[in-house]
């Protein structure tokens, strides 16, 4: 029997469309692995057999699902390459014999996705959505994990998400990241890069004191089956669709931090989406030096002493807090304005007369989101992107780490940091 979170979420939000699962017909299963594959026959049974060395008893209880797909107005040789794919699934390995291994044809005529609204996070979607309904609710927590079909993972995955979950309150999960060796020197130094910048930011969000300072990577996060139907579900953005789940999952369910397991990305070029890992790392190879550029520490400094202005003045008008920000930084004040703070300010004191609630209801609005934006409107007022030889000093005196010299010395450094939290 369906909880009423998942029964209302499938009747009202879940993909309605062909896609049915194929291969492993089991029910009852503590959680799925659901992994998107776009043209992935070279790499998707690297990333399988990475899976099927996990212990055989988390092995038994999830479902791997893979969701080939591509749009109606998909190259052709990516059809063909995703029927290689489907081929491939069909007929199995001796390797992958651990696996509770399934499939579902997104991209076979008639169940292409859309050429409109077709993406990553459709085809997540469509993955997590149909797995819902294979899983066993009755033993809490049952779960669902994202992974892509070009990332490796470590014999310790499945134990360590399970063990998270049975010790966490929080209904999401990020888990650690480490991108794999690129193919060259060069690509090498674009993926460290590249993750400096991811690590960065998150150490400047965690020294502000926001409550999203976690990784939005979409090979590397999970969440339980009712924290996934209450926050509404996987969106279908083509690109972008993990920083905004996450970010709903940390609204309504909370999202905290996997111990004990790596993912290992892939650092290859990719063009298929407009931003993120592969598009940066493809402009920074094509020798665009303004790729990968880094904020600067003071816009840390700015956000960290905004969220304690308000933790501080929950009981203040807006007309005060607004002052308190112009003192800050005019730019800062300059941005509230922009996003309509003193009314939402008014609104939110009258519609949540409890401090803790008023507190949660402005992360709600000041959320991940807002907070990239401010950090982008400080960085276009004086307080320019540069290079980590500039951001990284300060930041580390910020944490009160040591100094480090070298994008390879910084990244091990942020690392470590991230580790020892």
């Amino acid at each position: 029997m369906l909880p009423p979170s998942v029964t209302k979420y499938l009747q009202t939000r879940a993909v309605t469309g062909p896609w049915r699962i194929s291969g492993c017909a089991e029910q009852g299963l503590a959680g799925a692995v659901v992994i998107p594959a776009l043209a992935e026959s070279k790499r998707l049974f690297a990333t399988l057999a990475t899976l099927a060395a996990n212990p055989p008893e988390p092995l038994a209880r999830f479902l791997v699902l893979v969701v080939v797909n591509h749009r109606e107005d998909a190259p052709l040789a990516d059809n063909e390459n995703n029927q290689l794919t489907l081929a491939q699934l069909t007929n199995g390995s001796p390797e992958l014999a651990p696996l509770k291994l399934a499939w579902i044809d997104a991209a076979s005529p008639g169940l292409e996705m859309p050429a409109k609204g077709g993406g990553v996070g459709l085809a997540r979607k469509i993955g997590l959505d149909l797995a819902l309904t294979r899983l066993d609710h009755r033993t809490a927590p049952s779960l669902l994990v994202c992974l892509d079909a070009d990332t490796l993972v470590e014999p310790s995955y499945l134990p360590a998400i399970v063990r998270h979950f049975q010790e966490t309150r929080a209904g999401g999960a990020a888990i650690p990241f480490r991108h794999q060796p690129g193919k060259s020197p060069e690509e090498q130094h674009a993926i460290d890069r590249y993750e400096l910048f991811l690590r960065h930011y998150l150490l400047g969000l965690r020294l502000a004191g926001s409550p999203y300072a976690f990784h939005t990577v979409g090979s590397a996060m999970a969440c339980t089956a009712d924290a996934y139907a209450r926050s509404g579900g996987m969106n279908s953005r083509a690109a972008g669709e993990d920083f905004y789940f996450l970010q709903q999952l940390s609204r309504t369910a909370g999202v905290s931090r996997v111990r004990g397991t790596t993912v290992h990305p892939s650092p290859r070029p990719s063009h298929r989406v407009p931003f993120g890992t592969g598009r940066s790392v493809s402009r920074w190879l094509g020798g665009d030096g303004e790729a990968i550029t880094f904020y600067r520490p003071d816009c840390f400094r700015i956000l960290g002493g905004w969220l304690e202005l308000v933790a501080k003045g929950l009981d203040s008008p807006a007309g005060e807090i607004m002052a308190g920000a112009r003192n800050i930084s005019p730019h800062l004040a300059e941005y509230l304005e922009s996003v309509r703070f003193p009314e939402t300010w008014q609104g939110l004191r009258r519609n949540h007369p409890v401090r803790d609630r008023l507190r949660t209801a402005f992360h709600g609005w000041f959320d991940g989101l807002r907070t990239m934006k401010l950090v982008h409107h400080l960085s276009a007022r004086g307080l320019a992107r540069c290079g980590p030889e500039e951001a990284l000093p300060g930041l580390l005196l910020m944490a009160g780490a040591g100094p480090a010299e070298g994008v390879g010395a910084q990244l091990e450094l942020l690392r470590r940091l991230e580790q020892g939290e």
